[in-house]
């Protein structure tokens, strides 16, 4: 902890000529690009791996004829086949999983009021007039209308806009590929999966609504990255 807070500070310091007050926000934000960077081979990897999932589809329609009265039998058989193509029907779980310890990570940073025994000097930074340890519930006590409200009114906009976004591109590819929507289902919990999957991104507000600022900013840059990411990999 302490040693990520100190790499939080210097980014900070470094960014404040451009940033001011908001330099710890912004160093958030550069925080959560350099691990979405890290983690992007892996999405490559994954949108390699979704294409090659959607090439099984003609063979899976074949064991599902032959299977299709066996379900159990079905499923072992599908399982079989991707193990034989090398092709992981859950590849594209890896690159959120892996971000999952940064996020907490920032998540326990601004919600600890001492790091190392000492007092928490990154609960005094902020984003524009929101601190950035604080919650949606801490700015509404200003109002609705205070500066710490219309920022994070600013972020329910910006997530909302990149929910539809995602909503859309993710049917998109359901309707392009029907036939991958019919097969996920012989995976055992894939298909609820799937189905769900076009509604994720709305989740996201609630996070945004009930963790510190800081923690919130990871999500809305990381959700916001993955949108542009997946447009352009599975276009």
């Amino acid at each position: 902890m302490s040693v990520f807070a100190n790499l939080v500070e210097h980014l900070a310091d470094l960014l404040q000529p451009l940033f001011g007050a908001s330099a710890a926000a912004a160093a958030i934000v550069l925080f959560t690009a350099l691990v979405r960077l890290l983690v992007h081979p892996l999405s490559r990897a994954a949108a390699r791996g979704q294409k090659a999932r959607t090439a099984l589809q003609p063979k899976i329609a074949e064991l599902r004829k032959k299977h299709g009265k066996n379900p159990e039998k079905l499923q072992k058989a599908v399982l079989e086949l991707h193990a034989e193509e090398k092709v992981s029907p859950l590849a594209g779980c890896l690159p959120g999983m892996l971000q999952i310890p940064a996020f907490f990570l920032l998540y326990h940073l601004f919600s600890s009021e001492t790091i190392g025994g000492e007092p928490n000097g990154l609960l005094g930074h902020q984003l524009l007039a929101a601190p950035l340890g604080e919650r949606w519930a801490d700015a509404l006590q200003g109002g609705v209308l205070s500066g710490a409200g219309l920022v994070y009114a600013g972020l329910f906009v910006v997530v909302a806009c990149v929910a539809a976004f995602s909503y859309r591109l993710s049917r998109r590819m359901m309707a392009a590929n029907p036939a991958a929507q019919a097969g996920g289902e012989q995976l055992p919990g894939l298909g609820a999966v799937t189905k769900v999957m076009p509604f994720m991104s709305f989740f996201t507000l609630v996070t945004v609504a009930v963790v510190p600022l800081a923690a919130a900013l990871y999500v809305v840059t990381s959700t916001t990255w993955s949108a542009v990411e997946r447009a352009v990999l599975y276009r």
